[in-house]
């Protein structure tokens, strides 16, 4: 008798494959690596190659211990994984810790639960976390933008902007203060000429990239607009009520990997809810959390957690916002 068997999510509905989506998004990420290229250099293209090539091979080699018969390789979501968690490294980062968080995120994060679809938590970003805990001097060591500078000697670092006002903040400056001792003005931050991980300097690449991930039906906006929105306002409330104390909306959007964090990790359809209302929660979510770390937590950035946290709750978002069954009976 054959079995009818029910594959992990995503379900595509259209004339599309899990290949063609995650070469789409592999495109989208395009510009933006560019930019991180042409401001970090050969250092940026190390990283992403390694990421990419370690990410590969461990799904490769896991596949053929565990998984015989299976064959998912092709499908390009290993290559997307890598890319993701390059982005989310610094481009000066020895070579064998981003091994290592290649491994996290493939091996633990994703074939663990089964493979592409199984997976409750973002791979790339449960790598990126793991790093950041296991990692904390190397992965907050953030080099300074140099242009086309093609060599391979460590560049001079230095902090990023949100690390600048979070640190201002606890010595007891105002934020105009601040501001006026930030090597970067809103227009760098906008352009990428700043420090930080591949994926948190090219802002406007990013948003590039998102546009044609959009206009490509691959992601929709309920998710990445409402993690906007909830930061925008919700920082706006605070900078309106103590302007001393708390960066305006603009500065949170524009540093910290915000970008890609909501329309590249966010959207991930296998650890994202299904249903628009449920996107929206989704979203809400992972803006008042991100906010929460950034202000008063221990870390300056918040939304790689603020992510992992609400993939843990989209079960239950999936739950309380599934529309009712199709002629069901009212009791």
């Amino acid at each position: 008798m054959k079995l009818f068997t029910i594959s992990g999510s995503p379900h595509i509905n259209r004339k599309s494959s899990v290949k063609k989506i995650m070469l789409m998004v592999i495109i989208s990420l395009l510009p933006a690596m560019f930019v991180s290229v042409y401001y970090f250099g050969i250092s940026a293209i190390r990283v992403s190659l390694i990421a990419i090539a370690s990410a590969v091979f461990f799904e490769w080699i896991i596949q053929k211990l565990f998984f015989k018969g299976t064959k998912s390789i092709g499908d390009l979501s290993a290559v997307v994984t890598g890319l993701l968690l390059a982005f989310n490294l610094p481009s000066n980062l020895q070579w064998w810790i981003v091994v290592i968080g290649s491994f996290v995120a493939i091996g633990i994060a994703k074939m663990s639960f089964g493979g592409l679809g199984k997976n409750p938590f973002n791979p790339a970003l449960v790598g990126r976390v793991f790093l950041l805990i296991s990692f904390p001097v190397q992965m907050t060591t953030w080099p300074k933008v140099d242009v086309l500078d093609f060599s391979l000697v460590d560049a001079e670092t230095g902090a990023t902007p949100l690390a600048i006002v979070k640190e201002g903040v606890k010595e007891g400056l105002s934020i105009s203060e601040i501001f006026d001792k930030l090597p970067v003005t809103f227009t760098d931050m906008f352009w990428g000429n700043m420090g930080g991980s591949l994926g948190e300097v090219p802002v406007l690449a990013l948003v590039i990239g998102a546009l044609f991930l959009l206009g490509r039906r691959v992601i929709t906006w309920h998710i990445p607009f409402s993690i906007l929105a909830t930061i925008g306002i919700f920082t706006g409330i605070l900078h309106g009520i103590n302007p001393d104390m708390y960066a305006p909306p603009l500065f949170h959007v524009l540093t910290g990997g915000i970008i890609l964090g909501a329309f590249f990790m966010a959207t991930d359809m296998a650890t994202s809810p299904m249903t628009p209302k449920g996107q929206i929660i989704f979203g809400v979510g992972i803006g008042i959390i991100t906010v929460v770390i950034r202000l008063w937590g221990a870390y300056p950035e918040g939304i790689s957690f603020a992510i992992l946290l609400m993939n843990a709750l989209v079960p239950l978002i999936n739950n309380v916002s599934k529309p009712k069954a199709f002629g069901k009976v009212k009791k």
